[in-house]
């Protein structure tokens, strides 16, 4: 088989010549010739016995070179076998060969129950084809088939063969009979074996199990730039082998060369198992001395920080006990300092709230004063500016009437001649009316609000006397403390230390606690006077304005009447108003002689006397030619409607500018008739 597969991988070598053992088989089991075969046919005939057997053995095989009959011998037959002559005796072939289990019975015990039984006997290829079939079956024929089986299984696998060897005859241990040994080595093909393997190639393995086994000798014929071939001729080079052979599919090696090879790659793995082993040991090692510098390190660590928390420690305990001790003197200073400094300022307290009070009670005082003064000084000057005022408004409302009257009989007169008048005529007598009726009401109002001044003023007055007669009082009372404060003074500079009197000193804060009390009640009242006062300010304010629309009304109805008396006749307008401004300059001369002298005497205050200068200033300005140009040139009604009646002052409409000047004139009757 071996030369057939050197054949069949086309490889270069020399026949071997081997004990061929074929003859020896088929004379046992060629069919129908042989002695298997013989000895069922032997079986299958009645009457027959083992001398029957031989007697054909004998027959049949005496050409045979392999086959012999032993002498003095009837049935006995002999095999000459590769090993040796084996002589066979007949005597017990045929029942040996014919003791068979039935199939039936063999099918009846594989049904048992008992799993050991049917173990036994398995079921027979000839139970399972037709239960009609009697064809002769026998244990020769069996084992014969057993046999090929056998034969079948080993060609199809790679089998490994066990020589066991028996080495005495007495079975002890620890002997050895060397030619008992060597006979059974020959006997078993064992020497021959060996002689055709050196001959031939007994390794053989294919390429790809080859490089993949060995590849490990040189690494870069794993690469894909080399076949398999190249790659196992590559590797035996590098083995530096001789007498192998490469076939086909396969490498075939010589005796001992797979060992050679073997041993160079259990060298080149113990080789790179060591230096693994090598880099791993460093690892190992130059990771636990990692460990234990960084263990050394972390206990020096601790230590160090150990013995450093100690230091510190013993450097906190000295500034601790440092700290305390600093505390402890501040506090004993500090103490010290504070009973100085409360005496000293017990001392300095007292002295200082008495002059506070003094203070406080001369600001009390000048206060209360200047609160009296400005009620009198703002009380007389509204008495005189209502004094003023009622005077101009009933001179006004006097030459007004006596205008009107005037203009009445004109107009009567006027409506005998023309009855389209008339009307007019009842309409300006009922304003006159009207006008006479309102400064009747007005002259009441004005009598009412005189009379209810005067109540306010006695009441306002007995107020200031009560005021003046309890700030005379304090005024004793702080002069007696102030008395009480020197002499108690006098007595501590005479007294080394300091010796206070509980009940003096509670005797003093209480009367300073209703002195207080006193000043509080005090400045609620002069607030309730005061707030009094304002809410009689405004109600005079309210009555002024209703007063002054009151004029305002009767001026537009003056300014009416004079627009019907320029339709009549212009002269007699003109001529009227030279009258009229004539009556106003002398009238005005002597309200101006009799206020002057009244007030002058009964008001000589800086402030009355600059009210006075800003007034007459504001007159002259008003009555100079540029204003008057200014108020035609721009707007009448930016002037206040209480100084309107100002322009029918007879210095203004007498001026030289207005006078000369037609349009001028004009411009201002149009302006006071609106």
């Amino acid at each position: 088989m071996e030369q057939e597969e050197y054949t069949k991988e086309e490889i270069d070598w020399s026949y071997i010549q081997f004990v061929d053992n074929q003859d020896i088989l088929d004379l046992i089991e060629k069919k129908p010739g042989g002695i298997i075969a013989l000895l069922d046919e032997t079986c299958m005939l009645r009457n027959s016995n083992h001398e029957i057997f031989a007697e054909k053995l004998y027959q049949k095989f005496k050409d045979n070179p392999h086959f012999s009959r032993p002498k003095f011998s009837r049935s006995d037959f002999t095999i000459h076998h590769y090993a040796g002559n084996v002589t066979y005796q007949t005597d017990l072939f045929l029942d040996k060969n014919i003791d068979y289990a039935v199939n039936e019975h063999q099918d009846l015990l594989h049904a048992s129950t008992c799993p050991f039984v049917s173990s036994l006997f398995p079921p027979s290829e000839e139970s399972t084809k037709s239960s009609k079939s009697t064809k002769f079956t026998s244990i020769g024929s069996s084992f014969k088939q057993q046999l090929q089986g056998l034969l079948e299984t080993l060609s199809g696998t790679e089998p490994h063969y066990m020589r066991c060897i028996k080495p005495n005859n007495v079975l002890k241990p620890a002997i050895f009979e060397n030619s008992n040994v060597l006979q059974q080595l020959r006997c078993g093909g064992v020497l021959e074996a060996i002689r055709i393997s050196c001959l031939g190639y007994p390794t053989r393995r294919t390429f790809e199990e080859f490089v993949d086994r060995f590849s490990v000798l040189r690494p870069e014929v794993l690469g894909l730039r080399y076949d398999e071939v190249t790659a196992t001729n590559m590797l035996l080079e590098k083995v530096n082998l001789t007498g192998y052979q490469i076939g086909k599919t396969k490498v075939f090696l010589r005796a001992g060369q797979m060992a050679e090879l073997d041993a160079r790659r259990t060298e080149v793995l113990s080789y790179s198992a060591s230096k693994i082993q090598r880099k791993v040991r460093s690892f190992l090692a130059r990771r636990n001395f990692i460990q234990l510098r960084m263990s050394s390190v972390q206990l020096q660590a601790m230590c160090r920080g150990q013995i450093a928390r100690h230091y510190y420690e013993d450097l906190r305990r000295k500034a601790a006990s440092l700290k305390i001790q600093t505390y402890y003197r501040m506090h004993f200073a500090r103490k010290n300092y504070k009973d100085l400094y409360s005496a000293s300022t017990t001392i300095q307290s007292a002295l200082r709230g008495m002059a506070a009070r003094n203070e406080f009670h001369f600001r009390q005082q000048t206060k209360a004063a200047v609160t009296i003064q400005s009620c009198c000084r703002s009380d007389l000057a509204s008495s005189r500016y209502m004094g003023l005022k009622k005077a101009a408004i009933t001179t006004q409302c006097a030459w007004r009437g006596r205008l009107a009257r005037r203009e009445l009989r004109k107009l009567k007169m006027a409506a005998k001649e023309s009855g389209a008048l008339q009307a007019a005529k009842n309409k300006l007598e009922k304003q006159v009316e009207e006008l006479t009726w309102r400064l009747q009401l007005e002259k009441r109002m004005r009598t009412d609000m005189e009379e209810a001044k005067t109540q306010e003023n006695k009441k306002l007055q007995q107020q200031l006397q009560e005021l003046q007669f309890q700030s005379k009082e304090t005024k004793d009372i702080l002069r007696r403390e102030q008395e009480n404060a020197k002499t108690a003074l006098e007595k501590a500079a005479l007294v080394p230390e300091i010796q206070v009197d509980t009940t003096h000193v509670d005797k003093l804060t209480a009367e300073n606690e209703n002195l207080k009390t006193l000043v509080v009640s005090l400045e609620t009242k002069i607030d309730e006077t005061e707030q009094k006062f304002e809410e009689m300010k405004k109600a005079r304010e309210e009555l002024l304005k209703k007063a002054t629309d009151a004029e305002s009304k009767i001026n537009g109805l003056t300014n009416t009447m004079l627009s019907f008396q320029e339709k009549l006749t212009n002269m007699e307008a003109e001529n009227q108003l030279l009258r009229q401004q004539a009556l106003l300059h002398s009238r005005l001369k002597t309200i101006s002689e009799n206020t002057s002298p009244k007030s002058n005497s009964t008001n000589g205050s800086p402030l009355h006397v600059e009210q006075m200068v800003r007034r007459n200033y504001l007159i002259q300005y008003l009555m100079s030619p540029h204003c008057l140009f200014l108020c035609l040139n721009l707007n009448w009604s930016f002037l206040p409607r209480h100084l309107m009646a100002l322009l029918e002052h007879p210095r203004i409409m007498g001026t030289s500018h207005i006078q000369g000047h037609p349009f001028l004139r004009g411009s201002m009757r149009v302006w006071m008739h609106l």
